[in-house]
């Protein structure tokens, strides 16, 4: 009987540490798996609805960027500017992609000619971003997350 109890007790410290012992692989293996993904990249680019979701990444990344870029020149196209001068400038219009489909503008990067000459320009690139048709986010690994961009618009 005695040699019985100390059977069942040393097996229950084997399967204690049996099970800690799972544990820490399963912690391992998530924190590998975690440190293999590129947070600096999506795996789908946010899509508006005339692009292809099956199409490949890069193919993705063209049709945002050339529908995004026909948008900003139908818009700005649309607006009167009054420049004095010729201007020949490249803006930098940084946002965001909310993992819900919204997008915040987080900055304009233009020159001093342009403030001068365009003293509108940022509310008329506000304007643009707001008046976007629905976008689907950008995703990675099949869930939607934010995504930060940079547009050049070259002005002439």
């Amino acid at each position: 009987m005695r040699n019985l109890t100390i059977l069942c007790f040393l097996f229950l410290l084997t399967a204690c540490n049996s099970s800690a012992s799972r544990e820490k692989k399963t912690q391992e293996l998530v924190n590998k798996e975690i440190l293999s993904i590129d947070w600096e990249d999506v795996d789908q680019y946010p899509l508006f609805t005339d692009c292809d979701e099956t199409a490949s990444k890069q193919e993705q990344k063209q049709c945002f960027m050339t529908s995004l870029m026909k948008h900003f020149s139908k818009t700005l196209e649309e607006s009167d500017f009054v420049v004095q001068g010729a201007i020949k400038d490249t803006i930098f219009v940084d946002f965001i992609m909310e993992a819900s489909g919204a997008i915040s503008l987080l900055n304009i990067d233009k020159g001093s000619v342009t403030e001068t000459q365009l003293p509108n320009f940022d509310k008329h690139i506000k304007n643009s971003l707001n008046g976007l048709p629905k976008i689907e986010p950008a995703l990675k690994r099949g869930i939607p997350v934010r995504a930060k961009f940079r547009i050049p618009i070259v002005l002439q």
